[in-house]
């Protein structure tokens, strides 16, 4: 079976570094800084440079959010950051199995059965094998029940 099962992780928080000089090392400061003081960061999305600038979103543990979120906006200046911003109310839904980018569909059907139950997508994330999504907290358990479905997932 290609999907083995479906992981919901609702102790996650989504954390925005706006308006980032789009040059090189803006990134390795940004994540160096994190990773000196013991933060892991997961999901990780940069923006396409406009106007000079970028924006760089990415997920953390809810327990690291606030050791985060001091640090960055200590390290503005350095980082060239606008502002930073964060959400805690968002849960990551993954779906687990072999070869997941391998194989042509899997992706889509997962995002199909959150589109037909009205789940919107914040960020995105696929490896070897796994597909992960962001998400409102909200519809988490109702994610899992649909995703689930979806790859006919015994119970």
């Amino acid at each position: 079976m290609l999907v083995s099962g479906v992981a919901a992780d609702k102790n996650t928080a989504r954390i925005s570094v706006i308006g980032v000089k789009d040059e090189p090392g803006i990134a390795f400061r940004l994540f160096n800084l994190l990773a000196k003081n013991g933060i892991n960061v997961d999901i990780i999305i940069q923006s396409v440079g406009r106007s000079n600038t970028k924006d760089i979103s990415f997920t953390v543990a809810k327990t690291d959010l606030q050791d985060a979120m001091a640090i960055l906006n200590e390290n503005r200046e350095v980082l060239t950051a606008q502002s930073v911003e964060c959400n805690e109310n968002v849960a990551k839904i993954s779906i687990i199995g072999a070869g997941m980018t391998s194989n042509p569909g899997v992706a889509a059907k997962m995002f199909e059965a959150l589109y037909s139950a009205q789940i919107n997508i914040r960020m995105i994330a696929t490896s070897e094998i796994r597909i992960t999504v962001l998400i409102d907290e909200q519809e988490a358990n109702r994610a899992m029940r649909v995703v689930h479905d979806a790859f006919s997932l015994g119970d």
